[in-house]
Order: structure tokens, then sequence, then C-alpha cells
């Protein structure tokens, strides 16, 4: 059951604009569907009303609608799918996907796709987010793994946490970075004041990053960065640190990064791709090796700045 919320009126005022006032995350119109099914009480009496007025010193209590659950399906989404055997799969994700479904997100997303084409995916892990063994960002391009069973999953995110598997980025960067190989050793952890971001803060968790260019141009630079954590949004961060945000990084890039005239003219997302990747095989005990193609939007936007894509 919800839990009970409980708050002091602040200010006279309509009841459904007082509920929606006072408790986080409830609309005026989640609020007036609360009244009309009688789980408000105003002084421990039932609301009858939205309309209703309230007045300072009042207590209001709500019990708020239990969540609807709703679990992945499948969806006839195409994949690029770089191997796949009874284990597991190794996936080529486009970017402006999303891994898994979530609030805003609740079909379209990798999930869907990988159990329309392996259903049996529902039963690695957890039933919302079955199969999902790391996540890349909505915009990132490139390399996933996903696991079709219990056992694969474990192991492989085990693997993660011992940091025996080895990723391989391609980023775009504003400005001509240097110097030609760089280790970020910069914690992380989440922005107190937004919690859609993350920063360098002296109390997040350790995060290192080494960075080495490829290539530079007048105005950008090509880089590989390979995580040697795993934190959020890690490499953005990092970059962005050293006044090097990736292309199109609207919320780690500032006006350098969102306002760069490349990723103005071209680019609609931030230019990230998981190029390369390195791990055991959970079952064979093989080492495994894959490489992602980069995307058409990543190739123009090297060209227009440039740059040549790597061999």
């Amino acid at each position: 059951m919800s839990e009970i919320i409980s708050f002091v009126v602040k200010s006279s005022d309509r009841l459904d604009k007082t509920v929606a006032s006072g408790v986080l995350d409830v609309t005026r119109s989640a609020a007036q569907k609360l009244i009309a099914l009688g789980r408000v009480q105003v002084n421990q009496v039932t609301a009858l009303n939205s309309n209703q007025r309230v007045t300072i010193g009042d207590l209001v209590t709500l019990e708020p609608m239990e969540p609807v659950q709703r679990l992945p399906v499948g969806e006839a989404i195409p994949l690029e799918i770089l191997f796949e055997d009874a284990t597991l799969m190794v996936i080529n994700k486009p970017a402006g996907m999303v891994v898994h479904p979530g609030a805003g997100n609740t079909t379209g997303t990798l999930v869907n796709a990988v159990l329309a084409h392996a259903p049996e995916v529902a039963e690695a892990g957890d039933e919302d987010r079955p199969g999902v063994v790391h996540r890349l960002d909505k915009e990132t391009s490139g390399i996933m793994l996903i696991a079709k069973t219990d056992a694969a999953l474990v192991n492989l995110q085990s693997q993660f946490r011992l940091r025996s598997i080895h990723k391989t980025y391609f980023a775009l960067c504003v400005g001509q970075f240097v110097p030609a190989r760089a280790i970020i050793n910069k914690p992380i952890g989440r922005n107190p004041m937004s919690r859609q971001r993350m920063s360098i803060l002296a109390t997040g968790r350790e995060a290192v990053t080494e960075v080495a260019v490829l290539a530079t141009a007048e105005r950008h630079s090509l880089v590989k960065a390979f995580p040697r954590t795993g934190r959020t949004h890690q490499v953005r961060v990092h970059l962005a640190s050293l006044g090097f945000p990736i292309v199109g990084d609207a919320l780690y890039g500032g006006l350098a990064g969102a306002r760069d005239a490349l990723a103005q003219r071209l680019v609609p997302r931030h230019l990230l791709h998981a190029v390369h990747i390195e791990f055991v095989h959970p079952l064979t005990g093989l080492s495994c090796s894959f490489d992602a193609e980069m995307p058409g939007d990543f190739s123009a936007a090297l060209s227009e700045a440039g740059l040549q894509a790597p061999a």
C-alpha cells in the first residue's frame, strides 16, 4: 500500500491547488483525481470537491495511488546484432534509443526490441529491465551486452564490478585536446543542485578515464576514451571537466558544447560512441572482443570538422 502523506496548510486556497503545491510529484490533475476517489482528507474528514477551500493550519492527508507496474513487452524494432548465442547478445545500439523502459519511456526501448527477438531474455534478471548488463545514455551509440540467462547476467555484471571488462569510446570534443594522452582521476557524484547531472565532487565515487587523442583540427579533436570505472555519465563529465566537452552535449557542454557551430548545424545529440568491448564469455571462458562501426552522423560530423574516421 502507498505511504500516507500528511502536511499542514500554509496558505488559504483551493484544495486541489494546495495538494499539488504541497506534495512532490503530484500534479493538479492528479490531485483532483485523488480527491474524486476519496483519497484526500481535511482535518480527518474525507474531502468531496476539488474546489473545497482550506485555510492556514488545516491538516491535509492523502493516500497516493499505487503505481501501476507495466512489464516491458516485445516490439518488432530492428536490431543490429554483432554476435548472439544461447548465452548473450552483443548489440550496436543506435543513438536516440533508451536502454530500458522507465518514466517517460515505456515503449520503443532496446529491451522491448530484444524481447521481440529473444523472448527468453524475460527470465534473465529484473523483470522491468531483463537482460541488461550495463547501460548507455539515450544519445550514446555503440556496443551493449545483453544476457540471455540469469547465470550469464550474474557473471557479466561481476566482470564489470571487477573491472575486467574493457570498453573503448570515440568522442568528438570541442577544442584542440592537450596533452596527447591523459589520465583523468576525478571523483564523480550526483550534483546536489540538479539530480539529472553528475559532477566532480570531493565526496563522489572514484572515477578514472584514460584519454588518447587520435586527431585534431582547428576547432575539434577526436579522442579515444577508456573508462576504468563505470560511473554515470563518466566520460562526458571527465572530458567537460578538462574544458573539452563533447560536441552536442547540452547537459555538460555548456555554451561550448551545446552551441558549438558544428553541433548546431549537424548534430542532434552528443557525439559519443562505444566502439569496442572486451570480456570473458561467461559459459566458455574464452576472451571475446567486438567492435561497433561508427554511425553515419558521427562520420559526417568528423568530415565537417576536417577530421577522418579511424580505419
